[in-house]
């Protein structure tokens, strides 16, 4: 990977704090939710409810789509990133203890109502892209560098 688009890609995930992630019902059509998430490099990491759509979405087919971006209200300054990747559970305590903390300190202004969910609360997933769109329109209109991970 070039090292210029490397470190655009870590600017982005590091300027923002939220997803919209796609994963694949059971009927085959994409649920694409938003999501808060942190990352480390190029790994990203989220939560969400043991039991939810998304969780059980990933138990059975762990590709994702996701989108990384912001509101503009210049169109030639849209920037974002669009990824293909694969979202695995994280078993092992250690890290999930590791990564609430990473998300905890990605969102220092949020007072939760109650404690931190431990990681047997919720279900937290690492995100491994495989395939990352920058997108970049002060390159030109629709400008993106594709990168395979």
């Amino acid at each position: 990977m070039d090292e210029e688009i490397r470190r655009k890609i870590l600017a982005l995930l590091d300027q923002h704090r939220i997803m919209t992630i796609a994963t694949l019902r059971p009927d085959g059509w994409p649920q694409a939710t938003t999501v808060g998430y942190a990352n480390e490099g190029l790994t990203l990491y989220f939560l969400c409810g043991s039991e939810s759509q998304k969780a059980a979405n990933l138990a059975r087919d762990d590709r994702v789509s996701l989108t990384i971006d912001h509101d503009t209200s210049d169109l030639m300054a849209i920037t974002g990133l669009s990824m293909a990747a694969r979202a695995q559970a994280v078993v092992d305590p250690a890290e999930a203890e590791k990564i609430l903390r990473m998300l905890m300190l990605k969102y220092p202004e949020v007072t939760l109502p109650g404690p931190m969910p431990s990681p047997e609360e919720v279900r937290i997933f690492r995100v491994t892209p495989t395939v990352i769109s920058v997108l970049d329109y002060s390159k030109g209109f629709a400008h993106t560098d594709l990168v395979t991970c």
